[in-house]
């Protein structure tokens, strides 16, 4: 079967599973008992932004419009999720590739800031950066964990602008 000729509802249904393998790879690597890696606020946010999406993938798949309205909407739903994953992601991978002791160092745990801060200035200090999300933990040919964050965003972005505003 080729995925790119498939039903609206199985390319939807495609994207949901790659966001839930994607948020399933994130947390087994934060909650592995050798050597778990700690998110930085900015991998939260491009969490949540897979979530989003996933989300946006799911209902697709389930709704399984046959009108075009309604597969659009979808489209415009999932460009939403995916260009604000796409702009938290690239902005951790400008900080990642910054000379060392230029990223301000790290500030208050995450949860902290979350409980003490109202959500428009807990954005504004976790889209600045700190120390930890400058920190490259991990890679995989050669790319850090927020470049292949990166490049599936984009990747899963275009999947979902393709499936829902191609001509049937």
């Amino acid at each position: 079967m080729n995925p790119f000729r498939a039903s609206f509802r199985i390319q939807f249904l495609l994207g949901f599973l790659a966001c839930a393998a994607l948020l399933g790879y994130a947390f087994h690597t934060q909650f592995r008992d050798v050597n778990p890696l700690e998110p930085c606020p900015l991998c939260i946010f491009q969490r949540i932004a897979f979530f989003a999406l996933g989300i946006v993938f799911l209902l697709g798949a389930l709704h399984g419009p046959v009108k075009a309205g309604w597969r659009r909407v979808y489209g415009v739903l999932a460009l939403i999720a995916g260009g604000a994953g796409i702009a938290v992601a690239s902005r951790h991978v400008w900080i990642t590739l910054q000379p060392p002791g230029s990223v301000p160092s790290c500030g208050a745990p995450f949860e902290f800031m979350r409980q003490t801060m109202g959500p428009l200035k807990l954005i504004q200090k976790v889209m600045t950066g700190s120390g930890e999300c400058a920190k490259v933990d991990w890679t995989f040919l050669g790319m850090s964990m927020p470049a292949w964050s990166l490049v599936c965003l984009v990747l899963l972005t275009v999947w979902g602008a393709y499936a829902a505003f191609r001509r049937r």
